[in-house]
């Protein structure tokens, strides 16, 4: 898929997340690289200070950062729908880690 239109796929799955989440989220860029540097398999990374660690000292920082990879998610897609419904995934995903979400508790969300 052209990098392009997956980033269309980005935008889109940002644009499509509920208004309570999406009126909660500042200071975050969402990016998308090709591969991570170490060929694992992540399909997405967070990188901040997750919202529930804010306190009244938070201010005057680099935004956090969502990178979604490119490569990695089409590996595991046969399809351009599928590759929609996995960065829709990655994304929610990795904003629940910005809610202060552990790999662990979005596990279970994933569960059930």
């Amino acid at each position: 898929m052209e990098r392009e239109k997956f980033a269309e796929l980005v935008r889109e799955a940002l644009d499509g997340l509920p208004k309570i989440f999406s009126k909660k989220i500042s200071n975050i860029q969402v990016v998308v690289e090709d591969e991570p540097i170490a060929q694992n398999g992540l399909l997405g990374l967070y990188q901040g200070v997750p919202f529930k660690h804010r306190g009244v000292w938070y201010g005057n920082v680099l935004p956090d950062r969502i990178t979604l990879f490119k490569r990695n998610i089409e590996r595991i897609s046969g399809t351009d729908d599928e590759i929609r419904e996995w960065v829709h995934k990655v994304l929610v995903h990795e904003i629940g880690h910005y809610f202060g979400f552990s790999e662990a508790d979005l596990r279970k969300l994933d569960e059930q």
